[in-house]
């Protein structure tokens, strides 16, 4: 993550201007999550169903996220962990990254984000190594 000023027209925009772009953003999160906090996923019929856990009976890397998410809401968060454990690390990424664009936003300077080859290979494997996992024998604790 390199902050990188490439646009100084951020820089003279007035703070209300310059945080319209992560509140909104934010406000889009939180609906969501409200929205599964409010509709439970554990009642059936509310959400469709997994395509490849339907059709093959293996768990994609986001089976069990809206659960897990509905968990997270109501501060079940040992629930929300064993419903999708990944979901749980996006949501703290998430928090993370907004913030430090918020902070970025309010000093003026904007928050561009490059992670390169490196890191978004290791964040495939993370992913493949999940879904392996969980569909194995001795994955059962990472099962929705």
């Amino acid at each position: 993550m390199h902050p990188v000023n490439t646009d100084s027209r951020t820089a003279t925009r007035s703070l209300p201007g310059r945080l319209a772009v992560p509140a909104g953003v934010l406000a889009a999160v939180a609906a969501a999550f409200a929205y599964v906090g409010a509709v439970d996923p554990n009642e059936p019929g509310h959400y469709p169903v997994c395509p490849l856990l339907r059709y093959t009976g293996l768990y994609c890397p986001g089976c069990g996220g809206l659960r897990s998410a509905h968990a997270f809401v109501h501060g079940n968060f040992p629930a929300a962990f064993q419903d999708n454990a990944l979901a749980v690390l996006g949501y703290l990424a998430f928090a993370v990254l907004w913030t430090v664009w918020v902070v970025h936003a309010v000093r003026g300077r904007p928050l561009r984000i490059d992670p390169g080859p490196v890191p978004m290979w290791g964040l495939g494997v993370l992913l493949l190594l999940f879904t392996v996992v969980r569909n194995l024998p001795f994955g059962g604790w990472l099962h929705p």
